[in-house]
């Protein structure tokens, strides 16, 4: 049993020590990410929400806290999770000034989304780990990749979750001021 606690262990410090040093290489994107989707809100556009693998499941969460509640009363934002046929739904319901958001696996699933998103001339945000340096040729100047600097899966997605609770405080700090205040 001590052997198997010790394991469990390793885990927390594992993942801490991985948010301790991402933190510097995150911060920047993430507060470009959250720009991008507050332009968008303000301006009568949505968040369109995707992902491939543990992305897909973090995708509906995410809407959820925009069109609901984070950690505070706001009203609604306009998010929408796309479903299995992502890049179909957004060919027929993205618009100019929209923002896709993706949460990539790192398995290469997520080309046909982003094509889609740049014909209907949507902001793109991409939250990846591994074979995160394909988006770079993928990718517009005015698109955002938030990287994280880790190969495991499972380390890549606490990651992940923490980035959309991010994005989360900073659109309701920038809506709503700071509540402590």
């Amino acid at each position: 049993m001590k052997m198997l606690e010790q394991r469990i262990q390793q885990q927390f410090f594992d993942s801490a020590d991985l948010q301790y040093r991402a933190v510097e290489s995150l911060a920047p994107p993430i507060a470009e990410a959250a720009s991008a989707l507050l332009a968008a809100l303000t301006n009568g556009g949505k968040v369109m929400v995707g992902g491939s693998g543990a992305g897909s499941a973090l995708a509906p969460y995410l809407a959820r806290l925009l069109t609901g509640r984070f950690e505070r009363e706001r009203p609604p934002l306009a998010a929408l999770a796309l479903g299995a046929r992502p890049a179909q739904e957004v060919r027929a319901l993205g618009l100019p000034g929209d923002v896709l958001l993706f949460i990539d696996d790192g398995e290469g699933a997520s080309t046909p989304v982003i094509s889609a998103a740049q014909g209907k001339d949507m902001t793109i945000v991409v939250l990846a780990g591994r074979g995160a340096a394909a988006f770079g040729e993928l990718l517009a100047d005015t698109d955002v990749l938030v990287a994280v600097p880790n190969e495991r899966p499972s380390r890549v997605a606490e990651l992940q979750l923490l980035a959309l609770h991010c994005l989360c405080d900073a659109v309701d700090f920038q809506l709503m001021g700071d509540p402590e205040s």
